[in-house]
């Protein structure tokens, strides 16, 4: 039998579908916009699966909506260690919560959440000196540690057939240095996680010049009368500057024709702005390889299903990366995205790349 001990940060991931890049002190702001809260569908699907393993498991977790909610809609009878006084809940409530689950005797840790919520795990851990291994389902809008399971479904299985850890990095950035285009990871903790195959990596920042491929894809696209979704990153800001204009370089713009329809827009403004014909501009993270559920939530499984999309990458990232990887929150969109991908990398040249 394995005992897992479960916690959520419900807020975490509220900010990313309006447009936010975060939910930290940004939480009234991303419900004044209509967000709704991501955490506890994702705590949902990694429950889920993990029923479906044939290991015997014990769920331990906090009250409410720090897990047991989720727990006990997944058909869990969880052992409840804590409960928060109010569902508003703060970094103080995940430490408590995670520090009664490792008193509880777990094996295990599996938080729901971004890397605010990793480095809440990680410094309650340090303060009671816990050697606990940890493991993060994909939660926040930054995702960048590599304490994370590429997918809930990944990280339902792994939780009870790992059989070894290894030690991994805990990294943050400042969220409105993010929000005003800069990207700065800071090395926060190491914690123990479980070694499998369907753990992300740490993102890497930087890469090589992208000038030539950013100029052929924004040819392409000035001849085109699509209706263009750009996504975030250093290679599609590339493609924005040779359009003229200055983009949101970690959010998402809308093109058509010859104007900019919507500037760091949310999944409302994008939905608002697409034609009959669109086309998403995406490039994988790198280090990682997702296109899809790491930083551009805004373009959600709707925006994606009413659009062609466009993968463009540098020959560089492709060998760094092996792989794309999708995590768009919609299981069933997931598996259809999976398979070969033509991956744009000069203004000719495409490479198949497997979507996995």
């Amino acid at each position: 039998m394995r005992r897992i001990g479960l916690v959520v940060n419900p807020i975490a991931g509220m900010g990313g579908r309006v447009g936010l890049k975060g939910t930290d002190n940004k939480v009234e702001e991303a419900r004044r916009r209509g967000a709704e809260p991501r955490a506890p569908t994702r705590a949902r699907q990694a429950l889920e699966h993990l029923r479906e393993q044939p290991v015997e498991v014990e769920l331990y977790t906090y009250g409410g909506v720090m897990g047991e909610d989720e727990a006990v809609a997944a058909g869990f009878d969880p052992v409840v260690v804590g409960d928060s006084e109010t569902d508003e809940t703060a970094s103080a409530d995940t430490r408590e919560a995670v520090r009664r689950l490792v008193e509880a005797g777990v094996d295990l840790v599996l938080f729901v959440g971004g890397d605010g919520t990793a480095v809440d795990v990680a410094e309650a851990l340090e303060d009671i000196d816990g050697e606990v291994p940890v493991l993060g389902v994909p939660g926040g809008v930054k995702v960048y540690s590599s304490v994370f399971a590429v997918t809930p479904r990944a990280a339902g299985r792994i939780a009870t057939t790992f059989e070894r850890t290894e030690t991994r990095e805990v990294n943050d950035i400042d969220e409105d240095a993010y929000r005003g285009g800069d990207v700065n990871t800071e090395l926060k903790a190491l914690v123990e996680v479980p070694v499998g195959d369907e753990i992300q990596s740490s993102k890497q920042i930087g890469g090589g010049t992208v000038e030539a491929l950013a100029a052929a894809v924004a040819g392409d696209i000035r001849d085109d009368d699509a209706t263009y979704v750009l996504g975030p990153g250093s290679t599609v800001d590339a493609v924005k500057t040779e359009l003229g204009f200055n983009g949101s370089p970690l959010g998402v713009d809308v093109w058509r024709g010859d104007s900019v329809l919507a500037a760091d827009a949310s999944e409302s403004d994008i939905l608002a702005s697409l034609g009959e014909r669109n086309v998403i501009v995406v490039s994988p993270i790198g280090g990682q390889g997702f296109i899809f559920g790491r930083g551009n939530d805004q373009i959600s499984p709707e925006v994606i299903q009413r659009s062609d999309i466009e993968v463009i990458a540098s020959k560089q990232k492709l060998d760094d990366i092996g792989v794309l990887r999708v995590d768009t929150g919609d299981p069933e969109l997931d598996e259809a995205l999976r398979g070969w991908q033509r991956v744009r990398v000069g203004k000719f040249e495409r490479r198949l790349l497997k979507v996995v």
